[in-house]
């Protein structure tokens, strides 16, 4: 059995087990409007830790949890090759980002891209790439045994399904926009819209609606 048929069994095992974590183990739940609750974001029953991480961001300097703390953070993972969900969600986050930082709150916040690309995207490739959308977005990436990790802690998960021989791989991947507060906890996630003939992507106006709500230092 080659390694990469090996590596394509593991994926699909992550997958498998991010699924079965993401509805079982820690399942978020709906939040309706309620005073100033979120109305949209779907939460967690309780502040998620992530696992201990080392990755590293376009600019070459180290990602661990310490940059995530004293930010509210808007994490989605994809990868720079993606021919749509990821630049959609990007450019959308982007659109509403201005927004996003005149909000005040008990810390600013920031919006990371996690590639779970590693093998096509370089660190060369990141910089260009998260650059198209706004300077001030962090891209990341790192091996798989950081990235399987992290990635499941987050409640989301991806798999590389195919051969990474065709170098068009597709990688499948959660949609989701994650929410991380000033601890380096995941608090929940907006999940894309299903709408028939759609792209299914999340709903960037709905952020940006729960944002304040959810910075007011409650999560």
């Amino acid at each position: 059995m080659s390694q990469k048929t090996i590596v394509g069994i593991v994926a699909a095992i992550a997958l498998i087990a991010g699924i079965i974590a993401s509805v079982y183990v820690s399942p978020p739940g709906d939040i309706s409007a309620v005073g100033d609750r979120p109305e949209y974001m779907q939460v967690y029953p309780a502040p998620r830790a992530l696992s201990d991480f080392t990755l590293t961001q376009h600019t070459g300097a180290p990602f661990t949890v310490e940059n995530l703390k004293q930010h509210w953070t808007l994490a989605f993972i994809g990868y720079t090759y993606c021919p749509d969900i990821c630049p959609v969600t990007m450019s959308a986050l982007a659109g509403i980002y201005p927004e996003l930082k005149e909000m005040e709150g008990n810390a600013p916040i920031q919006v990371v891209f996690i590639s779970v690309d590693p093998n096509r995207d370089s660190i060369e490739r990141l910089s260009e790439y998260i650059g198209f959308f706004n300077s001030e977005f962090i891209a990341v990436t790192g091996e798989h045994a950081q990235l399987f990790p992290m990635v499941r802690s987050m409640g989301m998960m991806y798999a590389i399904s195919e051969s990474t021989d065709n170098p068009n791989y597709l990688v499948d991947h959660s949609g989701s926009v994650v929410v991380i507060n000033p601890q380096g906890n995941v608090v929940g996630r907006f999940k894309p819209e299903v709408k028939a003939g759609q792209l299914s992507i999340s709903d960037v106006d709905q952020i940006k609606a729960d944002m304040p709500a959810i910075i007011d230092g409650s999560y």
